[in-house]
């Protein structure tokens, strides 16, 4: 049989859907109450596609339609959803509820009812979440290891098995009426024509076919790439050959699929817009817009974090508003809020931290940084499940690590610090505390152990040759690496995160600076000599040089039971490793 055209097409299946009270939302051209009237719908009753006396589809009709069948769905849910925080640090964003049915659900309903039975949905955040919805919708699930580190597209191609005549969805799309159909005719991505679009959205320019003839990301208006996308035979192998080409280069793997679509379109088979009217599709990038769309979530959000943010505020939950994402750090995530225009930002603490930090001990810490004046931005943190509140300081710097200003403006705190009269009944021991993750890593992986033994002999013999060599432990923080300083206009520099603080050598304050900053043995002289001015001695000058070496394996070991629990360390690891080894090397050949 031959193939049919794309207006014939659209006449039977919309006589197959049984109406178009479906595709109310489709902004096509050819409505459906003039079909009967048109040249194609004569021609189709002419040929027994559809019976003139009951003008219903026949047989023919359904053969006609058999080569444009959908076959399955992939649907993506595999990212943490970083801007839609706070909400998505709590579940991941295809599972929330809206107007009474959770995303993803309603999304698979959708396709159900359209037929497509078929569906795999690709996890990563948060993916044990997800798994009831096998046993209640008998869907297949795929899991993408690197969604924190990679985009979409690594989904899209550890589902390259399943991608034909597929439908390719995100999970927290919300279509006001079903978008699927049992068959659909050529490859396309839904569009939406707007004036109002946020940064990063793709336009994309048609031809009178519909066709994409160029995509665009500079754009502020037009139609824009809004919601599900369907993908032929044809487009999902180019695709996927393109997506393999790129693993080992890496150009994409940052991005949303739709990126190299717009790079590669000429090198791809013909891909189309399918048009949806304004307020058919919604996609929920921020909680301001789930807040607009589903006015329940003003009053009550169902979210811990906003519960706790209101009781320390006293406030109702409405009143916490501009919610926005700071880059997760190597420990916790954070994101900014404001109340009565005032802003904040709130510690969510990372996975596995419960075991090596004692937010106790950090809450005591706080409050004793803040009376020194070292870190006024405290104002609460809960001692059990670890989160934090604290003042937003919207005007300052870090430290610039090649100024030698600057480094005499952090140690004057850090002396400070030390100097303080402030004594606490816990600390950081960092030889005894990596012989501690040395234990945890090796119940879950006690190989990677093996690895910095020889590491580990030479800093333990820089350990004992510090001790009793008259440097007394003190009150120290315990993380000064670059991001936790504050130089704000005035001068006055803040120390802030307090977790790693506590009764300590302030050799790792001084240490973990110099690490940090990847100084070389003579920037490293000259800082330490600048901390210790008139107590120098060529004993003390060693005991902080040895500091260097033992911190910088601390956080070697500590990044290794990061990465074990889940975290993505990335240079951070070899760097630390390097530079235990490097001033390791540097005084035991010395010596």
């Amino acid at each position: 049989m031959s193939r049919i055209t794309k207006e014939e097409f659209y006449i039977l299946n919309s006589l197959y859907n049984g109406s178009m009270g479906r595709a109310e939302c489709k902004a096509e051209k050819l409505p459906f109450h003039h079909l009967k009237k048109h040249l194609f719908y004569l021609n189709l009753v002419r040929q027994g596609y559809i019976s003139e006396s009951s003008d219903e589809i026949t047989a023919k009709g359904l053969e006609a339609l058999e080569p444009y069948r959908v076959n399955n769905a992939v649907i993506l849910a595999a990212g943490a959803s970083t801007r839609f925080i706070p909400l998505s640090l709590e579940q991941p964003k295809g599972l929330f509820e809206v107007k009474g049915e959770k995303l993803i659900e309603r999304q698979i309903q959708q396709l159900h009812e359209a037929g497509i039975k078929d569906i795999t949905i690709v996890l990563g955040y948060k993916k044990e979440m997800f798994y009831y919805l096998e046993e209640k919708y008998g869907v297949k699930f795929i899991i993408n290891p690197a969604f924190n580190i990679k985009n979409n597209i690594e989904s899209l191609y550890l589902a390259k098995e399943q991608l034909s005549n597929t439908y390719v969805c995100v999970s927290d799309s919300y279509f006001v009426e079903n978008p699927f159909n049992q068959f659909e005719f050529q490859s396309f991505n839904a569009g939406v024509y707007t004036d109002e679009a946020s940064e990063g959205e793709i336009f994309a320019k048609t031809n009178l076919e519909d066709r994409i003839t160029e995509l665009n990301d500079t754009k502020k208006k037009g139609l824009m790439l809004w919601g599900h996308s369907f993908w032929n035979k044809e487009f999902s192998e180019s695709f996927i050959s393109l997506a393999e080409k790129d693993r080992d280069i890496g150009k994409y793997s940052q991005v949303f699929w739709e990126w190299m679509v717009k790079d590669e379109l000429k090198n791809l088979p013909p891909f189309y817009i399918k048009e949806y009217k304004p307020g058919c599709i919604f996609e929920f990038d921020y909680f301001e817009d789930l807040r607009k769309f589903d006015t329940k979530y003003l009053g009550y959000t169902h979210s811990e974090i906003i519960r706790n943010i209101k009781l320390v505020f006293r406030c109702d939950e409405e009143d916490v508003v501009d919610f926005r994402n700071i880059s997760k750090g190597l420990t916790n995530t954070s994101f900014i809020f404001k109340i009565n225009g005032v802003d904040y930002i709130y510690r969510h603490p990372g996975d596995g931290t419960e075991s090596i930090i004692s937010r106790r001990n950090e809450k005591s810490s706080l409050i004793k940084a803040k009376e020194l004046g070292i870190d006024p931005t405290y104002i609460y943190a809960d001692v059990n499940e670890g989160w934090k509140i604290s003042v937003f300081i919207p005007e300052f710097r870090e430290p610039d690590y090649s100024s030698f200003e600057d480094s005499k403006k952090v140690l004057s705190v850090l002396r400070k610090l030390h100097a303080s009269d402030v004594k606490v009944d816990y600390g950081m021991k960092p030889w005894e505390d990596s012989l501690h993750y040395e234990e945890l890593i090796s119940k879950m992986n006690p190989e990677i152990v093996k690895e910095f033994q020889d590491l580990k002999s030479k800093i333990e013999k820089l350990y004992k040759m510090t001790l009793g060599d008259g440097v007394e432990k003190c009150f120290c923080h315990g993380d000064t690496y670059q991001p936790n300083w504050m130089i704000k206009p005035d001068g006055n520099v803040i120390l802030i995160d307090w977790e790693y603080s506590g009764w300590s050598d302030p050799g790792i304050d001084v240490g973990y600076y110099i690490v940090d900053a990847k100084y070389d043995f003579d920037e490293a002289d000259r800082f330490i000599k600048e901390y210790l001015q008139d107590s120098y001695s060529e004993k003390r000058y060693f005991h902080f040089m040895a500091y260097t070496a033992i911190i910088a394996y601390y956080w070697y070991v500590w990044a290794i039971y990061r990465e074990c629990c889940g975290a993505v360390m990335g240079d951070a690891l070899p760097s630390w490793r390097d530079a235990a080894i490097k001033y390791a090397d540097k005084l035991l050949n010395k010596n």
